[in-house]
């Protein structure tokens, strides 16, 4: 019987940094501290293996691994480049990291990741309904779910606005690159998009996440935005794509299964022994002294 995974070393690959650490995934908790190396340049599949294999290095892991990547992936596969090197289209990843560290490992999206990590431990625990993370860094990142089932790889930074694409009009890099103070990234940037995409998606619950959900930052310009939705920042901040890749390693050890008496026969050494042991109602009965016999010794 297998057993139920309770740790799982988290990896979230980003455009300036690779960070992990091992992760409780029943409670949602850093086991240690996060651990960041820089992100290779020029950031190809190959160089990636080897941070990420660093880092397994660095925590001694022995364990299953999941791993975040700022792209589209369906079955261990790369499908999209936005936002990174573009020799990453149509590399098997999973096998590629796997291969790296000799561990088995899970790879996802990494907006998906920070939601899934979110709507399990953070702000979204509970929700009912339409929720939608948006995680703001090098680019727009997106993660939807309904009655908090995800709807995987959506790509809402590459809507169009203002003739431009979302990301490359109100990212953080953006303001970062174009030196907008917070309050003006907060309502000539941020404050447009939220409402396309609320026209579009009419959610209950919005959270940001990525680096600009750090408390301080998020004081300097969350107050500024407003929305008909339900807007919060992500509780478990910058490693809630750690969280959630070390979640999303569940997927790597087969569920255990509770036996119930239609669950099929009972595996054969116990079997066996029941069919040796005798039942209660064929033991042999005492035997009865016969009637007019005395049992005293004479």
């Amino acid at each position: 019987m297998a057993k139920t995974l309770s740790k799982a070393l988290g990896i979230d690959i980003g455009g300036s940094g690779v960070k992990g650490a091992p992760v409780n995934i029943k409670k949602g908790i850093l086991l240690a501290p996060r651990y960041r190396l820089p992100t290779p340049k020029p950031a190809t599949p190959e160089a990636i293996a080897g941070t990420v294999a660093a880092l397994v290095a660095h925590f001694e892991w022995k364990g299953p691994v999941g791993c975040t990547v700022p792209a589209r992936v369906r079955g261990g596969v790369v499908e999209t480049a936005a936002n990174i090197d573009k020799s990453w289209i149509g590399t098997e990843v999973a096998r590629l990291f796997s291969q790296a560290t000799g561990l088995p490992v899970a790879v996802l999206n990494d907006a998906d990741a920070a939601g899934i990590a979110e709507m399990r431990f953070g702000a979204g625990k509970g929700h009912r309904g339409v929720a939608l993370l948006l995680t703001f860094g090098t680019g727009i990142g997106s993660a939807l779910f309904r009655d908090s089932r995800l709807l995987p790889d959506t790509e809402f930074g590459h809507l169009q606005l203002n003739g431009r694409l979302a990301e490359h009009f109100a990212s953080d890099a953006v303001r970062g690159a174009e030196g907008l103070s917070w309050e003006a990234w907060a309502r000539g940037r941020v404050q447009p998009y939220l409402e396309h995409v609320e026209f579009l998606l009419d959610p209950d619950l919005l959270i940001i996440g990525g680096g600009v959900s750090r408390p301080d930052r998020w004081a300097s310009f969350g107050p500024l935005l407003h929305t008909r939705a339900r807007l919060l920042p992500a509780a478990l901040g910058n490693d809630a794509g750690i969280v959630g890749a070390a979640y999303a390693a569940r997927a790597l050890v087969p569920r255990r299964r509770k036996r119930t008496k239609k669950s099929g026969p009972i595996p054969e050494e116990k079997a066996s022994a029941a069919a040796q042991k005798p039942s209660k109602a064929r033991r042999k009965p005492k035997a009865v002294p016969e009637r007019g016999s005395s049992s005293r010794k004479k």
